[in-house]
Order: structure tokens, then C-alpha cells, then sequence
């Protein structure tokens, strides 16, 4: 089968397509041919060594999350047949034709979507709910802050958000960002200096004064003072990425006072059956949302797989709204 393969660690020349061995489906275990795959920033991080995938995937085969069609079933799978379309959030190498997965991980494309749609949902998606609802506890009618509103996972977090009855501030360096943003229903847009991000004394203003219950961060570091600051009592701030840095100081005291919590959460390394309990609440809450269409794909563009490395020179330039795909 055809799939990105990285040939050492590095830029984007390092990704290509290769042919690699058919994955083969043991008992319990489902083989899904691979339509579309969608690039994810730990994917570049891969590519350059800095995050490797668990035990038992291929470090230089990449790929979280993927849309398709079950080729095969093992012995003992029940519920799925050749055929059906899913889609799914995977630890590593679902960016080839061909993909092995749990059952239990495959959720079912509304019909309404292509693969490419459905391609930039799993990843973002799960991720999105999993952060602002199970680790960050928001609740219907509440006010979040979704820093870096122009990503996979922000999109995703808006608009989850925005069907709950919440209402939604954004961060973005990009003026043009913020401006699509409101098209998916952000409420108030703020736009960040690229030396000096300051964004608390904004933030409480809009939220009238007493900070916000939830705050969705992908920076790290640089952020970390402003977001104590714009919390309000017993908020939380969820950490799901560092793009700034991963070492930051706080104002302990600040925190306190404030009785917040700073929560860091990752999908990836979870064990499997944490990451089904993801998938099953995302399920649950979301492809409800997304039927009714009030949870959409944002798809910044479709790439062939074998231009990868253009795809990959695109996400470093950062000026893409919602996912890049991959087609096979």
C-alpha cells in the first residue's frame, strides 16, 4: 500500500510516499481502506523527532486520524461489514491507504459528509469535547476562552461551545482568522500582539468583569500569566498544546485566590480504553450536533497524498483556517 513515510528527521522534505506492507487484521481487530487523512501539528513534530509515537507504531509513518471504508473484519468483530464508512482517531499511521483499528474507536460517517469532511473531525473533535467538557467541566449558557481560534481543535471547541449556549472569545494573531472565526459563530474576537500577548484585562471586560469559567489554550508558556489572570473563581484553564513553550511562571497567589486549576490534557499516549471513552462522549454529544448541522467540518483544503510535503510546507506557514487533508 501507499502511505507518507518520513525518510529521516527534518523539514518537510523528509516527507514522502512509499510503499510499505499491507496491515493485516487479527481477531478483533478491523482494516479500513484509508480515503482521506487529515495533518495534525503533532505530525510535524514527528517528522522533526520531538514526538514520537507509543510503543508499537512506526515512527516514520504518521497519521491520527483518517476516513474511509471497512475492507475487512477479524473474527469475532460484530456491527461493521465491508463497506461501511468511519471514521476515527488512531495513535499513529493512519496517513496510508490501508488502517488497522479497534471497533470500538470507529465511529460512522453522517451521511451528509464526504471523506474529506469527515476526515478533519476525529482528531479535532474528540479533542475539542474531551478538553472543554470532560477535563474542563463546561457546562450549558458558560463563557469560554479558545485561544488560537483558527486551528482544527478551535474550530471544533467554538462551535461544540456555540450549541451548548455558550458564548465564545477567541485569541488569534491573524485579524482574517478572527473574521472567519465569527462566521462559525465566535461572539467576541481579540486580536493579539506577536511580541507581548496581553489579553486578561479584554477578556474581563467582555465577560462583564469576573473572568471566564473555561480556557482553552494551545500556547503554552506566553499565555499562561494572562490566562490566570482572565480566569474567573474556581475556572480552569486546560493546557492541550505548548506551539510557545512548555515552561512557563505563575502567580501561584493569583491562583489561588482565584481557586482555579491549570488541567493539561493529551489524547495520544492515553491508554486504549480512555480513548474510546473519548470517542463514545464524543459520539454521544457531538455527531448528534453535526447530523443537525450545527457542528460543521472546517476544511482549509484537499491535498493528494503525494504532494505531502507541500501539504506539510503549508500547516508551518500557519495561515490555514480549520484542517488540511490528505486524499489516497
Amino acid at each position: 500500500m501507499r502511505a507518507v513515510v518520513f525518510a529521516g528527521k527534518g523539514g518537510p522534505e523528509m516527507a514522502e510516499v512509499r510503499e510499505i506492507p499491507d496491515p493485516v487484521p487479527q481477531r478483533g481487530e478491523v482494516l479500513v481502506r484509508v480515503r482521506a487523512a487529515a495533518l495534525n501539528r503533532a505530525d510535524l513534530l514527528q517528522r522533526r523527532g520531538l514526538y514520537p509515537p507509543p510503543p508499537g507504531y512506526r515512527e516514520d509513518v504518521p497519521g491520527l486520524e483518517f476516513a474511509g471504508e471497512v475492507a475487512r473484519v477479524g473474527e469475532a468483530v460484530r456491527g461493521l461489514a465491508p463497506g461501511d464508512r468511519v471514521m476515527a482517531i488512531a495513535s499513529g499511521e493512519a496517513q496510508a491507504e490501508f488502517v488497522l483499528a479497534d471497533p470500538a474507536m470507529l465511529l460512522p460517517i453522517p451521511e451528509e459528509l464526504g471523506f474529506a469532511e469527515a476526515a478533519t473531525l476525529p482528531e479535532a473533535g474528540i479533542t475539542a469535547h474531551d478538553a472543554m467538557v470532560t477535563q474542563g467541566g463546561m457546562r450549558s449558557g458558560w463563557t469560554v476562552l479558545v485561544h488560537a481560534v483558527g486551528s482544527g481543535v478551535s474550530t471544533a471547541a467554538l462551535q461544540i461551545a456555540k450549541a451548548m449556549g455558550g458564548t465564545v472569545l477567541g485569541t488569534s494573531r491573524t485579524a482574517a482568522k478572527l473574521e472567519l472565526a465569527r462566521k462559525l459563530g465566535l461572539d467576541h474576537g481579540i486580536l493579539l500582539g506577536k511580541d507581548d500577548p496581553k489579553f486578561a484585562e479584554e477578556v474581563r471586560r467582555l465577560a462583564g468583569g469576573k473572568g471566564v469559567p473555561v480556557i482553552l489554550d494551545f500556547v503554552g508558556a506566553p499565555y499562561a500569566v494572562e490566562n490566570v489572570a482572565a480566569l474567573s473563581p474556581q475556572g480552569r484553564i486546560v493546557v492541550i498544546g505548548t506551539l510557545g513553550g512548555p515552561k512557563a511562571t505563575v502567580d501561584l497567589g493569583a491562583l489561588m485566590r482565584a481557586r482555579g486549576s491549570i488541567v493539561g490534557t493529551v489524547l495520544r499516549p492515553r491508554p486504549l480504553h480512555e480513548k474510546i471513552q473519548a470517542t463514545q462522549a464524543f459520539a454521544k454529544d457531538v455527531l448528534p450536533l453535526i447530523r443537525a448541522g450545527k457542528v460543521r467540518p472546517v476544511l482549509d483544503r484537499t491535498v493528494p497524498a503525494a504532494k505531502v510535503r507541500e501539504a506539510h510546507e503549508q500547516m508551518e506557514k500557519n495561515d490555514s483556517f480549520g484542517k488540511i487533508v490528505l486524499e489516497f
